[in-house]
């Protein structure tokens, strides 16, 4: 089978992430890695946190603690939510190991050796009041195209816009507030991306074709628009430090490579950091060198991220002449929104991660953002709209099927699953259905539409409900025992199918479908088209047991509740 390499665009630093973050990019990507690795695949799901940069630096001194102790402690927690959500990365990483700051600097080595990388005297921002140059993070203004009044020295967060300090309107310090600002001479590194265009273009049109609409469209964007060389390094104390080898006087000034250059090298430091956790074993060359093996390579992220992997990235590595293994599919997501207003990590506003997974399990969280994915157009998060989802959907339409078909067998047949006549017209009919729906399911899958997967995962659910409905088995039982044994035996069958084919999108919920069946030997990674039809994975007299309610109903009192605290309005505040 296949090797896919996975990564997500990495989770910052500066603070627990909110559930827009999570959809636009970890999420999809569990998903997807899940999937391949129940049909036979050979799996590397690659992430980390983006350690680097002026918001990591500023986070830690708001905190009052040095950045490497910030970095760490915020990891950690950043980890053990993405634990509660059951994210099964193969490796979670840092970008400030060991591995990416050697990693980022052999890569510098290679561009320079190539001519790719030129140094510059530039006019740079200056704060008085702070005593220091400014990265372009550590400047806030407003946005020149939008308006924005707190557009970033880089990026526009509202517009994405990536911008120059000097192009902000008003501009003042991120750290003192101060406006008393002035331009002086400086040196930076520079990669020369105006030189590497007419390869990236070729690399794109090779790719590009084969990405969803979003992610080629911003992409051929920023070529149509022209790539300018762009300043790769800033004056942070906390970074990839410039090599001293290679460049001594920057490195005796202290200069850092740019976060947007280091954070995408971490995907490749991650993996050898995954690797010399058990070097006999693991060679994390074969998952990136062109040359070692064939190797299909998707990214996740939102769409503010695609300009910086669609293109700087791979200029970085087409530069370097090395064979580095580069990105296949880009798979890109637009905003999901708070009632019509943006997520907002550093205003607080909207779901946050950790709140989430407080008010109700993982399963809930996993399913209504795939099946709400913003792949082609924002998408909005209601509380009106997850309560219905999560009623509609997982409460009745898969946990109610579970629970009345488990209870009304062992109330009226015993702790195993009953025997019944043969499979007779409607089984096969059934059958035939779950087979449909379940190619239509894997082909949304392999094509990574998520919402329409969930939505052929919803129809997989809602065809047993019909079957149910349509053969009534506590009707059916009064005048034909058999028939409402076999109704109940080949229900429980599509409850073992849903066990096994749900478990991408929730997997917790699909383990407890599955361990409500005795079964010995019970390995099943997929279900092929034919056992689809056959529904006889679970023969009679396997025993089983009744779960816990799979998913409680959510009523109006919880909804009024979850408005409360977390407002239900763009300027609403979470807690």
């Amino acid at each position: 089978m296949a090797r896919h390499l996975i990564t997500s665009a990495l989770p910052y630093i500066n603070g627990i992430k909110h559930l827009g973050n999570m959809v636009g990019s970890m999420l999809p990507a569990d998903v997807y890695a899940r999937y391949l690795r129940q049909r036979g695949h050979d799996v590397l799901y690659i992430c980390a946190t983006d350690e680097h940069g002026t918001p990591a630096e500023l986070a830690a001194k708001e905190a009052g603690v040095p950045v490497d102790t910030f970095c760490a402690e915020q990891h950690d927690a950043q980890k053990a939510i993405y634990d509660g959500f059951q994210l099964r990365f193969d490796y979670f990483g840092r970008s400030s190991s060991a591995q990416n700051r050697d990693i980022t600097q052999e890569i510098a080595r290679e561009l320079k050796a190539n001519g790719f990388i030129e140094e510059r005297s530039i006019r740079q921002v200056y704060s008085n009041t702070d005593g220091r140059f400014l990265p372009d993070r550590y400047i806030v203004g407003t946005c020149p195209h939008c308006g924005y009044d707190k557009a970033r020295g880089d990026q526009c967060e509202n517009c994405t816009r990536v911008l120059d300090p000097t192009d902000l309107i008003e501009p003042r310090s991120a750290i003192s507030g101060s406006s008393d600002l002035e331009v002086r001479e400086t040196k930076h590194l520079f990669l020369l991306q105006s030189k590497l265009a007419a390869e990236v273009e070729t690399w794109l049109d090779e790719r590009a074709d084969n990405w969803p609409v979003l992610a080629s469209s911003i992409a051929r964007k920023w070529l149509t628009e022209g790539l300018h060389d762009r300043a790769i390094t800033r004056d942070l104390d906390w970074g990839v430090p410039v090599p001293a080898d290679a460049w001594p006087e920057l490195a005796a000034e202290g200069k850092v490579f740019y976060v947007w250059f280091d954070a995408p090298i971490e995907y490749i430091g991650s993996t050898k950091e995954w690797a010399d956790q058990n070097p006999e074993n693991r060679d994390w060359r074969s998952w990136w060198w062109e040359s070692e093996g064939d190797v299909r390579y998707t990214q996740f992220m939102g769409k503010d991220n695609v300009p910086f992997h669609s293109i700087m990235f791979p200029a970085t590595l087409l530069g370097t002449r090395s064979p580095w293994k580069r990105v296949d599919v880009i798979k890109a997501f637009n905003w999901l929104n708070y009632y019509g207003g943006k997520f907002s990590t550093s205003q607080r506003r909207g779901v946050f991660t950790h709140d989430a997974l407080e008010i109700l399990p993982a399963d809930y969280w996993r399913y209504f953002m795939m099946a709400n994915a913003p792949e082609s157009d924002d998408a909005s998060f209601t509380w009106e709209h997850f309560t219905a989802t999560v009623n509609k959907d997982l409460a009745d339409t898969l946990g109610n099927f579970v629970n009345r078909v488990l209870s009304f067998s062992r109330k009226r047949f015993g702790d195993t699953v009953p025997a019944g006549r043969a499979a007779g017209d409607a089984e096969a009919k059934l059958g035939a259905e779950i087979a449909r729906l379940l190619g239509e399911y894997e082909g949304h899958m392999e094509s990574l539409q998520f919402r329409k997967a969930a939505a052929a995962l919803r129809a997989l659910w809602s065809a047993g409900n019909s079957y149910l409905e349509e053969k009534a088995p506590w009707l059916e039982i009064k005048t034909d025992e058999e028939g409402a044994a076999l109704t109940l035996r080949t229900a429980m069958n599509l409850i073992h199918l849903y066990a096994v084919v749900s478990e991408p999108f929730i997997p917790a919920s699909a383990r407890a479908m599955r361990e409500a069946f005795a079964l010995d030997g019970d390995t099943a990674a997929w279900v092929t088209a034919e056992e689809a039809k056959a529904l006889a994975s679970v023969p009679a007299g396997t025993a089983f047991t009744v779960p816990p309610v799979l998913f409680a109903k959510l009523t109006d009192d919880d909804l009024a509740a979850y408005k409360e605290r977390f407002g239900g309005d763009p300027a609403g505040t979470a807690a």
